[in-house]
């Protein structure tokens, strides 16, 4: 399993070519509505210019942002910004671009639904195909969140790596796509709390724990309930961050982070 976060804090934004700069830059514009649903991107001739690529990059460009469900290509018209709503908000790059552009609580709590539909469902499926392995795995990573000294960021990478495995556990295959919205979900909300001495976070060890006793117990319903608590502690905790922040966006700082499996 990888951990996008932790690779980042390690080598910083990775190296792209240029067809991954250009796919950036543009799904960026789109997300901020520089070019706004509906609209015809500029050509060819004009986005070669500006990106000094060729078009060779440019229309590999295209097929990426094509395949995200954001563009779609009109003969004769040029390539068009499509509506939002066929946009594949499962994929990271287009979760990252929305933290460039500034998040909203709502966008948020958005994730921490999608969480609360899958997460428990997994955590059940955990106790009922976890082997010894991936147990002592889940044990050691809630006891991880008890360490002391931790920051925001490294009890959020902690917090990560928990839920990550919870999916990997689950021996289901499609639990394991979920990672960058849970990735989204756990930085976004460490990023606008304060530190987690100050913020209610010293419980996390615990309540994570909870999950693993049930899975041990072999109780599903137990696994599941302790999972959902788990959330929706995490989904108050951004609420009561945005209240405290006036509603202010979170802008930018995630992005790094979030990248492709």
């Amino acid at each position: 399993m990888r951990y996008k976060l932790d690779e980042t804090r390690k080598t910083g934004r990775r190296t792209r070519t240029s067809h991954a700069q250009v796919v950036d830059e543009l799904g960026k514009a789109i997300v901020a509505g520089t070019y706004p649903v509906g609209s015809i991107l500029p050509g060819d001739t004009e986005l070669a210019q500006r990106f000094k690529v060729s078009r060779t990059v440019l229309r590999e460009t295209m097929k990426t942002l094509a395949a995200k469900g954001m563009v779609v290509a009109k003969a004769r018209v040029g390539t068009r910004v499509t509506e939002k709503n066929l946009w594949n908000m499962f994929d990271s790059e287009i979760i990252a671009w929305h933290f460039d552009n500034g998040v909203t609580e709502e966008f948020l709590l958005q994730l921490y639904d999608i969480r609360l539909a899958f997460e428990p469902f997994a955590a059940g499926l955990v106790t009922e195909r976890a082997n010894a392995e991936d147990i002592e795995m889940l044990r050691g990573l809630a006891l991880e969140m008890a360490a002391a000294g931790h920051t925001a960021d490294s009890l959020a990478l902690a917090d990560l790596r928990f839920h990550l495995a919870i999916a990997e556990a689950s021996h289901n295959p499609f639990m394991r796509t979920l990672g960058s919205l849970i990735e989204a979900a756990l930085v976004g909300m460490f990023r606008i709390s304060t530190p987690p001495s100050e913020n209610g976070f010293a419980n996390i060890a615990d309540t994570h724990m909870r999950i693993v006793d049930a899975i041990v117990s072999g109780d599903s319903s137990a696994a599941r309930r302790a999972m959902e608590d788990v959330i929706l502690d995490g989904r108050h905790h951004v609420h009561e961050a945005f209240v405290a922040r006036g509603s202010e966006a979170v802008i930018g700082s995630i992005s790094a982070a979030i990248s492709p499996l």
